[in-house]
């Protein structure tokens, strides 16, 4: 168990749950559910019950610094590594498993999104020591493959080879965000599964993959290999951090790795990168919309409707609303047809760009 170490990746903005999720204060922060514990402590409880607290260690961007201090306050202060700008997820995972290996050269490392919620945590955490044990026998890189419910355009997804090593699939492809489709013909194959963005692998063997496809990256961090896990580490990473290439794990190594391993999962899964994906996971009233932060919701001939509110003591009359996010934080108001939520983004962009950035 002293061998087995956890990444949580914690630095994005997440700009598609705008107006809840701001620059400054960004979802993986926010308690959606009323839970009493945001997105990053539930994940951080979770991990905690099968890795060493001392071993999980939260990636982030510099500025969040306070916040992951202010929430995980049993956290050191060498568990937080901070990246000075963002660079996507290859540069995130880089920068944690040389930090590790400066701890521990035999690290088996699980990395996690921030922003998951797992409804069986039970059979979550059984997988998850099974792929610790996996990846510390084998050099395989592991993703974790979530078998499909529904023709999902909004996820990855992963081609499983149907050749095993033990119980894990060799993987034959990546997908991104598939048409429907597409996402119909991968559900009735019966070889395709939805990508969940977690990773196990040993730091040994991830480096070595970085090493031959990523090259760029590590030539940054080599130079300085010494200074990971002393008082020098952070002002290296903040000179070297900035050029290293913004790519994502998935593109950067998963789809050309030779060695890539899925293991198949079903603990109850859902990305909650979008309101629409939330809206699936949330309760329903009658109309079937789902009500969220507020008890104050009057809805007349309105239906499928997600409606969130950070004012907890305002009133919202819905009248003839259909498939529409309705949500209220600060200084904005979003209303927006679900269908179209992609748009939020390019949203974002645009009020910044007439209004300034108070509105981010």
């Amino acid at each position: 168990m002293k061998d087995n170490y956890c990444v949580i990746m914690g630095g994005g903005i997440g700009s598609r749950f705008w107006p809840f999720s701001r620059e400054s204060y960004p979802k993986q922060f926010l308690d959606f559910f009323g839970a009493g514990r945001s997105l990053l402590q539930m994940t951080f409880d979770r991990f905690s019950k099968i890795i060493p607290v001392e071993n999980i260690y939260i990636v982030t961007n510099e500025s969040y610094a306070p916040l992951v201090k202010e929430q995980l306050p049993g956290v050191n202060d060498n568990q937080i590594l901070l990246e000075p700008i963002r660079r996507n997820t290859a540069p995130c995972i880089a920068y944690a498993a040389y930090h590790i290996k400066s701890c521990n050269p035999d690290a088996n490392i699980v990395v996690a999104p921030s922003d998951h919620l797992i409804l069986k945590e039970d059979v979550f955490l059984q997988d998850i020591e099974r792929g610790l044990a996996f990846v510390k026998e084998n050099k395989a890189l592991v993703t974790l493959g979530v078998k499909p419910s529904r023709p999902e355009t909004g996820y990855g997804y992963i081609q499983s080879e149907g050749t095993f090593l033990d119980e894990f699939s060799k993987v034959k492809t990546f997908t991104e965000k598939p048409t429907l489709e597409l996402a119909e013909l991968f559900l009735k194959s019966g070889e395709f599964f939805w990508n969940s963005g977690l990773f196990l692998w040993n730091v040994n063997v991830i480096l070595d993959a970085f090493a031959q496809y990523l090259p760029d990256i590590t030539s940054r961090f080599d130079a300085g290999k010494d200074l990971f896990n002393t008082p020098a580490e952070a002002k290296f990473i903040r000179q070297q951090f900035p050029y290293c290439p913004s790519i994502s794990i998935d593109y950067g190594i998963m789809e050309k790795a030779d060695n890539v391993y899925m293991m198949c999962v079903d603990f109850g899964w859902a990305d909650l990168g979008t309101w629409g994906s939330l809206y699936d996971m949330a309760g329903k009233d009658p109309q079937n919309n789902a009500i969220l932060k507020t008890d104050k919701v009057f809805a007349c001939e309105s239906t499928g409707n997600i409606v969130a509110m950070n004012h907890p003591d305002r009133m919202v009359v819905l009248q003839g609303l259909n498939n529409y996010i309705v949500a209220e934080s600060g200084n904005v108001l979003l209303i927006c047809k679900k269908e179209e939520e992609q748009r939020i983004k390019q949203f974002v962009a645009d009020v910044q760009l007439k209004y300034g950035k108070q509105f981010n």
